[in-house]
C-alpha cells in the first residue's frame, strides 16, 4: 500500500503574502470547498484577529461542511510575559473553532537574540506552554519550526531542542521550515535525515522558493522522511512564493508512488490550478509544469512528427493525467505534421503529403517572417487553412473604413470610426464612438453586422496586445496586434501585421469576429425596415 504524505495547503494564508495576491472573505471559502473536493488533507485559511477578512473567513467556514480537509488557523506561540490564557493570539486561535492550529516559534537563535530579544530558555518556555496549552482546549496542533534550517545550521543541538519542546508538550506535527529559502536539497536530505533520528513525532517541511527548489525540497524531505508538505496552489506566496503543490503532488504520486490525493482527483488538477488563479484574478503561467498551457505544448516539426508516432518521445506523463491536453503550435519552425496534426485538432483532416499541406507550410513560413504569429492566434492559423482548403466563409466584405482621433485644448480626446461593409448584395454604413480607435472600430463593424448577425452582441473583446516587430525603424516599424475574444468563458486568439497599428488591429478584429461566426454556424438575418436607397446604404449615427 503506498505510504500517504498529507498535503497541507496554504494558499490561503501564506499564498496571500505574494505580490498582486488576494482573496475576498468569500473567494476563500469557495476556494477551500474546491480544495477540500480535491482531496487536501490540511487547508490553512489565515491568520484569525490579525484582518477582518481572516475573521469573516473563520467564521464563514463554521457554517461550511468539509469532507476531507480539516480547516486550520494560523498563529504564533505566546508573547515573551504573556501567560498562555492570557495571551491574545492563542486566545483567538481558540476562538476560530478549527480543528487543528499551526503554531510558528522561533528555532534560530539570531531570532531568539535579536528579534525576540529574550533567553534561549524562555524560548523553549514559550514554546512549550504554547502548544501544551491548545493541546488542552482539544487542538491538532501542528507546530511550525521557522527558520529552522538557518537555524539548524548555527546551531544543530539548539534547534532540536526547541522541536523536542514542542514534541514533549504534544505537537502532532513537527514541520521544518525553510523560511529564507535559502537551504540547498542536499542539505534538506541530510538535516532532515538527522532530525528524524532525535525526535519521535512525524515531521513535515514549508519550502520557499527563493533558490527555485522549493519544489525539490520538498520532495527530498519526503523522502527523507517527512510525511506532511506545506505549499500553494501555483506556487504563490511571499517573495518567490513557496512550493507549488502543482507540481509537488504529480511529483510525489504519478513519478514515486507516494499517496497525497485520491487518484481520481488527479485528472483535476489543471482545472484547481485555473481556478485558483481566477479567483485571483491571476495570469495562469503558461509555463508552468504539469498544468500551464505550454506544458505539453510542441513546436518544432521534427517533435511534432516523433509524438504523433509515440507521445512517449517528447511528454513524461500523458496529458490528460493532469487534466491538461497536448498542444501543437505552427510556426516558422513548423513542418507538415504540425500542419496535418493542427488541422486534425481543428475537425477536418489534412494529407500530410497533398498540395495543401506543402502550402500551408511555405504560407506560415512566409507570413511568420513578416511578423505574424499564430502560437497565440490559433483561431488565425485555422481560418489561414479554410483559405487553402476552399472551406473558407464568407459572412462580410470590407468596403472601407475610416478613424477620426481629436483632441480638444483640455486635453480631451475622442475616437470615432465610420466603417462600410458589403453582407450578400446589401451595404451597411455605420460609426460609433470608441475611448481609442480600436474601441472605435470594433464598435462600428458589431453595429454594422448585427443587423445580420445579431449573436455578435454576446461575444467581448477580452485582450489587446500590440508589439513592435523591428523598433529601429522607428514610427515606420511594423507592429503585430494580438487580440483575445470570448464568450461564455470560451476564448479564441487572432492577430494580424502591417505598420499600421489601425490596419493592424482591423486584421485581428475582423477575424475574431469570423471565427466566432464560424463557430456559431451563423446565417445572415434579412433586415427589417430596410431604409430603401438607391445605394441600400443605411447609414448610422453613434449615439
Amino acid at each position: 500500500m503506498s505510504k500517504t504524505i498529507h498535503i497541507f495547503d496554504t494558499t490561503l494564508r501564506d499564498g496571500t503574502q505574494g505580490e498582486k495576491v488576494s482573496f475576498s472573505a468569500e473567494d476563500k471559502i469557495r476556494i477551500a470547498k474546491r480544495l477540500d473536493e480535491f482531496g487536501i488533507h490540511y487547508i490553512e485559511g489565515g491568520w484569525p484577529g490579525s484582518n477582518p477578512k481572516d475573521m469573516a473567513f473563520f467564521e464563514k467556514a463554521k457554517s461550511h461542511t468539509f469532507q476531507n480537509a480539516k480547516i486550520v488557523a494560523f498563529g504564533s506561540t505566546c508573547r515573551a510575559g504573556n501567560a498562555p490564557e492570557e495571551d491574545p493570539n492563542l486566545q483567538a486561535l481558540i476562538a476560530a473553532e478549527t480543528p487543528a492550529v499551526s503554531l510558528f516559534g522561533k528555532s534560530w537563535l539570531l531570532h531568539v537574540n535579536e528579534a525576540l530579544k529574550i533567553s534561549p530558555e524562555q524560548n523553549l518556555e514559550i514554546i512549550s506552554g504554547s502548544v501544551a496549552y491548545l493541546k488542552a482546549h482539544g487542538k491538532e496542533v501542528i507546530y511550525d519550526a521557522e527558520h529552522f534550517f538557518d537555524g539548524y545550521k548555527d546551531s544543530p543541538e539548539y534547534a532540536v531542542k526547541t522541536l523536542l519542546a514542542a514534541q514533549n508538550a504534544g505537537a502532532d506535527v513537527l514541520v521544518l521550515c525553510d523560511t529564507n529559502g535559502g537551504t540547498l536539497t542536499h542539505e534538506v536530505s541530510v538535516i532532515v535525515k538527522e532530525v528524524s533520528q532525535k525526535v519521535a513525532a512525524p515531521l513535515g517541511i514549508h519550502p520557499h522558493n527563493d533558490s527555485e527548489l522549493a519544489v525539490a525540497n520538498a520532495m527530498a524531505a519526503v523522502q527523507a522522511g517527512a510525511v506532511h508538505v506545506q505549499g500553494t496552489i501555483n506556487g504563490y506566496g511571499e517573495r518567490c512564493g513557496n512550493a507549488n503543490l502543482c507540481s509537488v503532488i504529480p511529483n510525489l504520486q504519478l513519478k514515486l508512488g507516494y499517496k497525497c490525493i485520491p487518484d481520481e482527483q488527479m485528472a483535476n488538477l489543471s482545472t484547481v490550478s485555473k481556478f485558483v488563479s481566477e479567483l485571483g484574478n491571476l495570469i495562469p503561467d503558461n509555463k508552468q509544469p504539469y498544468v500551464g498551457k505550454s506544458a505539453f505544448a510542441h513546436k518544432g516539426g521534427i517533435h511534432v512528427s516523433a509524438v504523433i508516432k509515440n507521445e512517449q518521445t517528447y511528454e513524461h506523463i500523458k496529458p490528460e493525467l493532469v487534466g491538461n491536453s497536448r498542444r501543437v503550435l505552427v510556426s516558422d519552425l513548423s513542418g507538415k505534421s504540425n500542419v496535418t496534426y493542427k488541422s486534425e485538432e481543428l475537425g477536418f483532416e489534412l494529407d500530410k503529403n497533398s498540395k495543401e499541406s506543402s502550402e500551408i507550410v511555405q504560407e506560415l513560413k512566409k507570413l511568420e517572417n513578416e511578423g505574424y504569429q499564430f502560437e497565440a492566434a490559433e483561431a488565425s492559423f485555422e481560418l489561414l487553412v479554410k483559405q487553402f482548403t476552399n472551406n473558407a466563409p464568407d459572412y462580410f466584405k470590407l468596403e472601407g473604413f475610416r478613424v477620426i482621433m481629436e483632441r480638444n485644448a483640455n486635453g480631451e480626446s475622442r475616437s470615432e470610426a465610420t466603417i462600410k461593409v458589403r453582407v450578400n448584395d446589401q451595404i451597411e454604413l455605420s460609426a460609433a464612438e470608441g475611448n481609442g480607435p480600436v474601441h472605435a472600430l470594433d464598435a462600428a463593424l458589431r453595429r454594422a453586422l448585427c443587423e445580420f448577425y445579431p449573436e455578435i452582441s454576446s461575444m467581448q473583446l477580452q485582450d489587446y496586445k500590440v508589439r513592435v516587430l523591428n523598433e529601429k525603424d522607428g514610427t515606420g516599424a511594423k507592429v503585430r496586434v494580438l487580440i483575445d475574444s470570448a464568450k461564455d468563458g470560451s476564448s479564441w486568439g487572432t492577430v494580424g501585421v502591417s505598420e499600421n497599428i489601425i490596419d493592424a488591429s482591423w486584421k485581428a478584429l475582423s477575424e475574431g469576429i469570423i471565427y466566432f461566426l464560424m463557430n456559431q454556424n451563423s446565417k445572415p438575418k434579412q433586415k427589417s425596415n430596410l431604409a430603401e436607397t438607391d445605394q441600400n446604404i443605411n447609414t448610422k449615427v453613434p449615439t
